[in-house]
């Protein structure tokens, strides 16, 4: 499941998040990349020992895990790294598959934290590479994309103008993404019958349903 998620951080996130990346120390993107990524990988971004950067990874967990949407899809056991990225003039992250442990942590789900608004640069787009064919994402800041680790993406050249991002990764409480999709799907239907209907027979069974499933399935 690959899915766009909006209003994840809010405008004073936004605006704080991207005045501490301007003052951070950047690095070479390369010095957190697989031996391979490095070949693809030409970004910069804040320096794993930069004061600032704990504070920047502990806002970014805890709006993710707060989000009523990210948290349904991804039910996050555990957090890896969260990096926070500049691209600008030309550069870009060729095609490439996330390793399977970040930081000691299963990644089970990736996600890309948008912080620029899609108009202020070019080119740039994050783009899934999947059996149907190549999808293409270009979110509003605040906005975040959510998708497999497993899947290959890239990033295309930004030609102008400046993206900033945090790309970080979940160990989920589910393990298999079929499964997370099931649960998903269930807990949203669930939702809209209680706002539509209230609590009727009919809720009580999908949620008995999704906690049940939920037993079977959880780490």
């Amino acid at each position: 499941m690959i899915l766009p998620i909006s209003g994840v951080l809010t405008p004073d996130q936004i605006s704080g998040l991207t005045a501490r990346i301007g003052a951070a120390r950047l690095v070479d993107g390369t010095a957190t990349a697989g031996w391979h990524a490095k070949l693809v990988k030409r970004n910069a971004q804040v320096a794993s020992d930069d004061p600032a950067l704990a504070g920047m990874k502990a806002e970014v967990e805890a709006a993710v895990r707060a989000h009523p949407v990210a948290s349904m899809a991804a039910r996050p056991m555990a957090f890896g790294p969260i990096l926070f990225s500049r691209y600008e003039g030309g550069q870009t992250y060729g095609s490439h598959v996330d390793d399977a442990l970040m930081g000691g942590v299963r990644t089970d789900l990736s996600f890309t934290l948008f912080l620029a608004e899609p108009e202020t640069y070019q080119g740039g787009e994050l783009v899934m590479e999947t059996s149907a064919g190549d999808l293409a994402f270009k979110l509003p800041a605040g906005a975040m994309l959510l998708y497999p680790s497993t899947t290959l993406h890239r990033v295309e050249p930004v030609t102008s103008g400046v993206r900033l991002c945090a790309v970080g990764w979940i160990r989920s409480h589910v393990r298999d993404a079929g499964q997370r999709e099931i649960l998903f799907d269930l807990d949203t239907a669930r939702h809209a019958l209680f706002q539509a209907q209230g609590k009727t027979p009919e809720f009580d069974l999908i949620s008995k349903s999704l906690s049940n499933l939920l037993r079977r399935w959880a780490d």
